[in-house]
């Protein structure tokens, strides 16, 4: 063997030059060889060969050829059509002010971050500037980044759809990079035993369909979608990630909805992206609500004062390395939001949502916690208004994330069926009840919002959901209406530091948990709507964010507030300082030398996201949920996964109740009924 290399890989043992020093190289190497690897295992290509053959090299060199074209590798038979104009695009004759910024740019340019509003079609502008890039061979490849798995899904198919028009016949198809789902274009499949799959639409095997595959093998499709999650597994140190950071280096990498990030991500996403960039990639980053607190986070600009933050243009395209954004103007669409605030109390919610569904309204009402929103749509059906709830299988439901997927994708097609923005849909009145999951994605448009108190970026996000497009409204709501629910007596008590749906923080354990910790942001979003009860949509917008989070707002809070709130915002900034270093800790560094990298042990866990991962049960495939789904797997919630251990949840017993199923994990019972999953003992 020592002998047959040197004859197939001459070059090898000549001095043809030296190859780079830098560690980064090493670490590219390092997953170009992993991802080479995976190729070379796969039998449909390779077959194992038991008798040495001195001149497999010209055998192995027409497999690999094959294999690379065929698995999506070599993009080399993909159609590169010139760059296409925005008309053959997309279904609009011209691009709107912000795309057409993002048109301008030269394909030199590495990094693009888009502040835009919602609807103003920021997706359209990343799928315009991968269009271009690839027709000049910049790029190879597409991954689109969002915050949750249920993003990923509803985006899924407009991204397929894209690329057809991208590249017409022979466009690549789309992978859904969600681990447990196989999907790849408008197709889907399921694993067989012995490393086999089973598409719906073939016979056989699909080896362009490869890198759906496997959840280790997302980076390298040629388009994918999915969370940010597995790009974050390129940056961090775990199994694999060498690999991942190699396979994404050809592609366009964007991020979508960046604003969501919390200090730990945002550290982690931010070495991912200088890693990205220093291999020659390319990167877009998008957000409607990207104030100058959370820019510098990824443009590392030192911090604007008040004046200069509220004076920088909205919309706005920033370009790595300048200073100074170039300005787009808005969609010339605008909306006047009238804002009230009301109680938290669920009976209130649902009393305020029936009473609009009534008069013909589609009411959206966005809980903070899974326990509120259940609360509030079982005291709607208590004050009689079943009828008026959103109805799958033919009854009443709610949107949240604790439901198995196979349901959840069930739920989230018929919100966008009741709220869709379609100017004939039925002038019916609908109340639509959920959480987080309601904010984003989803294409939807109600007339009538009820929100809890939340921080500014995301409460313009939500208001995003309310009279998104130009359509008929019933009397009474052709004006913009939101209510938002605060808590009784207002912030202070908070920073005890207790916790209230979703607001405020509480300690476990010596760690800081909570949903929106920050006390400052929320106190000052909250004087916002009292101080100015109508907004201007998207023109306030800058001023808005800029108002509720720039750190001279938040400084000049504290010092009014005194010691209680001081006090509280010490011990957040601790949390997050520690959040960033444990950042900098599990980042994989590639600016280091390969040979010197300590990855943790094997019982070590390193995750995307802080906080524990629930225990994932793995249901018998007969059971059928309470919308006659077939469902194979529920998520639990780390806080009620304690206690169980792997050999559980290998071993659940499901049996079927009167409106849903119980659910027997060791010695604890969940039901999950048609308000989702919930704890029993």
């Amino acid at each position: 063997m020592a002998e047959a290399v040197r004859d197939w890989f001459p070059d090898a043992f000549t001095e043809l030059g030296e190859l780079p020093e830098h560690p980064r190289f090493a670490h590219f190497f390092a997953g170009l060889a992993a991802l080479a690897d995976w190729v070379g295992s796969d039998r449909r290509f390779f077959e194992f060969v038991a008798v040495f053959d001195r001149d497999y090299d010209q055998t192995a060199h027409a497999r690999a050829a094959r294999a690379v074209i065929e698995l999506g590798l070599d993009v080399a038979r993909v159609p590169r059509r010139p760059a296409l104009s925005f008309a053959e695009l997309t279904p609009f004759a011209e691009p709107k002010p912000a795309q057409a910024v993002v048109g301008e740019i030269g394909n030199d340019e590495r990094l693009v971050i888009l502040e835009a509003e919602t609807g103003s079609g920021k997706t359209e502008a990343a799928f315009w500037r991968f269009a271009r890039l690839f027709a000049e061979g910049r790029v190879e490849g597409l991954y689109f980044a969002v915050p949750t798995r249920a993003a990923a899904r509803q985006l899924h198919g407009r991204v397929n759809a894209a690329m057809k028009r991208v590249f017409g016949d022979g466009a690549p198809e789309v992978i859904l990079a969600i681990p447990g789902m196989l999907a790849a274009g408008g197709v889907t499949g399921r694993r067989l035993p012995g490393w086999r799959f089973l598409w719906e639409d073939q016979e056989g095997s699909v080896p362009a369909r490869w890198a759906a595959e496997h959840a280790t093998r997302f980076l390298a499709a040629t388009v994918a979608v999915g969370t940010v999650d597995q790009a974050m597994l390129a940056g961090l140190m775990v199994k694999h990630a060498h690999l991942r950071g190699s396979a994404l280096s050809r592609s366009l990498l964007v991020i979508d909805e960046v604003h969501a990030s919390d200090a730990y991500m945002t550290g982690v996403l931010a070495h991912l992206l200088e890693a990205h960039l220093a291999l020659g990639g390319y990167a877009m980053l998008m957000s409607a609500t990207l104030g100058s607190r959370a820019r510098i986070r990824w443009t590392r600009e030192a911090t604007p004062d008040f004046g200069t933050a509220v004076a920088t243009s909205y919309p706005a395209v920033w370009v790595g390395g300048e200073a100074t954004p170039r300005q787009a103007e808005g969609t010339g669409r605008s909306k006047e939001v009238r804002l009230t605030v009301d109680d938290m109390a669920p009976e209130r919610a649902a009393e305020l949502a029936l009473e609009a569904a009534g008069h013909g309204a589609r009411v959206l009402v966005v809980r903070n916690t899974v326990r509120k929103a259940i609360e509030t749509w079982e005291a709607a059906q208590e004050l009689g208004g079943t009828g008026r709830l959103l109805q799958v299988a033919g009854g009443p439901v709610l949107h949240h994330g604790r439901f198995a997927a196979e349901d959840r994708e069930m739920l989230d097609r018929a919100v966008e069926a009741v709220l869709a923005p379609d100017p004939q849909r039925a002038r019916k009145g609908v109340v639509v009840i959920g959480t987080q999951t309601l904010e984003q994605s989803l294409d939807i448009d109600a007339d009538f919002l009820i929100t809890d108190l939340c921080p500014i970026d995301v409460l313009l996000q939500r208001i995003g959901r309310l009279h998104r497009h130009p359509l008929p409204r019933p009397a009474g709501f052709d004006k913009a209406a939101t209510v938002v629910l605060t808590p009784p007596g207002g912030l202070d008590r908070l920073t005890a530091p207790a916790f209230d749906n979703g607001l405020g923080a509480w300690e476990d354990q010596g760690e800081f948990q909570g949903i929106y910790r920050d006390l400052p942001v929320l106190e000052l979003t909250r004087r916002l709507i009292g101080d100015e009860p109508r907004w201007r949509i998207p023109e306030m917008n800058r001023r808005l964010v800029e108002a509720a989070t720039h750190p001279e707002r938040t400084e000049a809070l504290l010092n009014e507030k005194g010691e209680s709130w001081a006090g509280y915002e010490r011990k957040l900034g601790g949390v997050e300082a520690a959040e960033r270093g444990l950042a900098r800790l599990r980042r994989l560094d590639r600016e280091q030398r390969y040979e010197e990298l300590r990855f943790p042990s094997a019982d070590e866990r390193v995750m995307t996201r802080l906080g524990e991962d629930g225990v994932v049960l793995t249901l018998d495939s007969s059971a059928l949920s309470p919308f006659a789904n077939r469902i194979s797997q529920i998520t639990l919630p780390a806080r009620w996964s304690a206690g169980i251990s792997r050999t559980d949840t290998e071993m659940v017993a499901v049996s079927p109740v009167s409106g849903g199923l119980v659910l027997v994990v060791g010695e604890r019972q969940f039901m999950y009924s048609r308000k989702g999953l919930d704890v029993l003992s």
